[in-house]
């Protein structure tokens, strides 16, 4: 196909062809995996070009690609995934990893030096906040945060009253946040980041878009320079591979890039083609998965011993600012759900414990349905839990393609459980 061809077709339809020449491989309608260590070049002449262009010796010509040397640098398995990756976020380039910290680690190990501020929304994923909180400190990395609907100006006051937002470097925002739903304008974020940068140095924004994956949210087409995945959820979505990826244009993928090569922790050939088999699905395996969300978040809504629901299908004109954001960015409400019972951790826990479709289990976004308990699970080293709504009565559902009727029977039966 050529190019206005692919511009033609849905995301959903490439999926199944797009950057793979079965002529290149023996006719295989499917990829085969290309699980080698190195790739034999024709000459030495061929060697050198390839090695000039992946170290930076010199800018490919024109037409020229990078040629396969070693599966450290690149491979036909993850050059493919890729490229399949950019067509959903309609980014330039994708760096795929071998996990989704190991993404997140490396944006922020690329784009943040000893003496840097870095400007975080929260709550944040535990993992994310515990690299960000405990790890990057160690190596001179200042960090500050924002909560959820703190305006521009408050957060613009925040950062100066660090004292250091001339080194104010990168803002790192997950929206919907884990696990409470909580959304942060990524336009907004991108005001705050244009309005500390300098003709010197520009301030990126990287975004964190697990919870809604890549059919539900573009946060590049809000401003963003980078976008973050866990790949293990909605991507790979059958809890089988831990992956991630990072998107943004050529010019920062290629910094990212860089730094993998070096670091080692890009996604093996077996990852990406597991990863390449998933993408076929990944438009219906979403759709299911957010009608079903719909049908369960009614249920719970209505159910005496809840006492809340964290859902972005709830949002209602009590929480203008919440909506407003939603309609702009979102476009569904998502499959997560989080949930207050009506009591305490035993509470909870009677409940989880009773589940019998529900695998009581973190992660998310795969075809079967998740439960889990954040305060003493995803989350217990997040500090200020109870000040974010991360209680002992907080249960995360993460919503499967299972028959809704199902799933919703299974957690009306657990609820018994607790009432009994």
């Amino acid at each position: 196909m050529n190019k206005e061809e692919v511009k033609k077709m849905k995301p959903e339809s490439l999926m199944m062809s797009y950057g793979y020449k079965p002529e290149l491989s023996e006719g295989a309608v499917k990829c085969p995996i290309f699980q080698t260590s190195t790739f034999a070049f024709r000459s030495a002449e061929q060697g050198k070009a390839f090695f000039e262009v992946a170290y930076g010796h010199r800018t490919p010509k024109e037409n020229e690609q990078l040629g396969l040397i070693y599966s450290r640098i690149n491979n036909p398995n993850i050059e493919i995934l890729e490229n399949r990756l950019t067509l959903w976020d309609k980014a330039e380039d994708c760096a795929v990893f071998e996990s989704g910290m190991a993404a997140i680690s490396t944006v922020l190990l690329e784009f943040l030096k000893p003496g840097n501020l870095l400007l975080i929304s929260c709550p944040l994923y535990g993992g994310s906040d515990h690299f960000i909180k405990q790890i990057l400190p160690l190596y001179g990395v200042h960090v500050a945060e924002f909560k959820v609907g703190q305006c521009k100006e408050e957060v613009i006051k925040i950062v100066e009253s660090t004292g250091m937002a001339d080194k104010l470097s990168l803002i790192y925002i997950e929206t919907p946040a884990n696990p409470t739903n909580d959304l942060i304008d990524i336009s907004c974020s991108k005001e705050v980041a244009q309005h500390f940068s300098t003709a010197e140095k520009e301030v990126y924004l990287a975004v964190d878009n697990t919870y809604m994956g890549p059919l539900w949210q573009h946060p590049l087409k809000h401003g963003a320079d980078l976008v973050l995945y866990s790949a293990t959820k909605y991507i790979g979505g059958h809890s089988d591979v831990i992956a991630g990826a990072c998107l943004g244009s050529l010019d920062l993928i290629k910094r990212v890039k860089k730094l993998r090569t070096f670091l080692g922790n890009m996604a093996s050939p077996n990852t990406s083609w597991l990863l390449l088999r998933s993408l076929e699905t990944l438009k219906v395996r979403m759709d299911a998965q957010s009608f079903n969300a719909d049908k369960v978040a009614q249920f719970l809504s209505n159910h005496p011993l809840v006492e809340k629901v964290y859902y972005l299908g709830n949002l209602s004109e009590k929480n203008k600012e919440q909506l407003t954001i939603k309609n702009k960015q979102c476009l569904t409400n998502g499959a997560m759900i989080s949930f207050d019972i009506k009591g305490t951790e035993k509470d909870a826990f009677k409940f989880l414990n009773a589940l019998k479709l529900i695998k009581l289990a973190v992660s998310l976004g795969s075809t079967e349905s998740l439960a889990e308990h954040p305060a003493t699970m995803t989350h217990v080293d997040v500090n200020l839990r109870k000040e974010l709504s991360i209680t002992e009565k907080m249960i995360r559902l993460s919503v499967g393609v299972e028959n809704y009727e199902d799933i919703i029977n299974d957690i009306s039966q657990a609820l018994d459980k607790v009432k009994q």
